[in-house]
């Protein structure tokens, strides 16, 4: 019957130090070939099932890469969820493990020790800003990374991507199509589209785009990630720019509020307002009425995230590959023609 293998085991009968035996495995220091070889014979030795940390000895990795996420005192998203379920299903599918690191504010020292401390062989980066000094440190650490978006500079690095321009534009498409000529955008928060978050920018290029193509009057609204900053914002839109019969939004955590604004207000979706935007398929599905969106295929844009850092990891001066998708907009029951006055 095989037992549990602890480092002071090993150190015993390699004849090394606990220490050696902890760089040698999580390969913090550097340990000599010899040293090394002496650890994994004892391993083999002893007969145990190989797991992640003799496998990350015979091949000087850790197996296990890192997961970058927006800070533990923030909300994460429905779509946000979905890419941190779908990264961590791949890597197990890779057998790899995966170390989550909150970034931003005060948890930077988190995204350091990530870094510095010899933990990961890889790093995926969500939640990407026009200028992100984490895309630089990455650089300079010279640790294999990809990213769930991209900086200003999309050459500089790999990347998997929404085309947040494309979709918006779509949807916009979409609504001046059954008849509304005063359409708002619902951004993300203040705080974060001030900070030069990515997709909030290119959903801005992307409206004001479909704007001028079609000739129609548009609002653009900052919007907090939560249902009360939805209701806040569906309110103010209602009083201060009533001729608005129609909403595109990348923020699907301000929806339920977003609705609950409209219903307070006497409006019936899609009878007298409609809605759509981007969102992951099954949160769509399950709004009522159905949300008409840009499907975010967070499953796949996960497993190629993945895929993607693989390749950095196992060939690091490969060319930068770049995957930019723009799912079209399914229809659903959220949106219809405008009302006639």
């Amino acid at each position: 019957m095989r037992t549990a293998m602890n480092i002071g085991e090993i150190a015993s009968r390699a004849g090394v130090s606990r220490s050696t035996v902890s760089y040698a495995l999580s390969g913090k220091r550097s340990v000599s070939e010899a040293t090394r070889k002496r650890i994994q014979d004892v391993i083999d030795e002893l007969g145990y099932r190989p797991n992640a940390a003799a496998r990350a000895l015979k091949e000087g990795r850790t197996r296990t890469i890192g997961l970058v996420i927006p800070p533990a005192s923030t909300r994460l998203t429905h779509m946000q969820l979905d890419f941190v379920a779908s990264v961590v299903e791949a890597a197990a599918r890779a057998d790899l493990d995966v170390l989550l690191s909150p970034s931003g504010g005060d948890h930077d020292r988190s995204f350091e020790r990530l870094l510095s401390g010899g933990r990961v062989d890889g790093v995926i980066l969500m939640e990407i800003r026009l200028e992100d000094s984490r895309v630089r440190r990455l650089q300079l650490a010279e640790l294999p990374f990809v990213g769930i978006g991209h900086t200003a500079r999309a050459q500089e690095m790999c990347w998997i991507d929404l085309d947040y321009a494309a979709v918006i534009n779509q949807c916009v498409h979409h609504l001046a199509d059954l008849g509304h000529t005063h359409i708002a955008l619902v951004n993300r928060s203040v705080e974060l589209v001030a900070a030069g978050y990515g997709p909030g920018h290119r959903a801005r290029e992307g409206f004001a785009a479909a704007l001028a193509q079609r000739g129609i009057q548009g609002i653009d609204l900052e919007c907090g990630d939560d249902p009360a900053a939805g209701l806040e914002c569906a309110t103010r839109l209602l009083s201060a720019h009533p001729d608005v019969t129609a909403v595109v939004t990348i923020n699907e955590a301000a929806l339920p509020g977003i609705q609950r604004g409209l219903e307070e207000a006497g409006l019936t979706v899609p009878r007298d307002f409609s809605i759509t935007g981007v969102a992951g398929r099954t949160w769509a599905e399950g709004f009522r009425p159905p949300l008409t969106a840009a499907d975010v295929p967070a499953q796949d844009i996960g497993t190629r995230a993945l895929d993607l850092l693989l390749e950095r990891m196992t060939s690091p001066g490969a060319p930068l590959r770049h995957i930019l998708l723009a799912p079209p907009v399914s229809l659903r029951g959220s949106t219809g023609p405008v009302r006639a006055a």
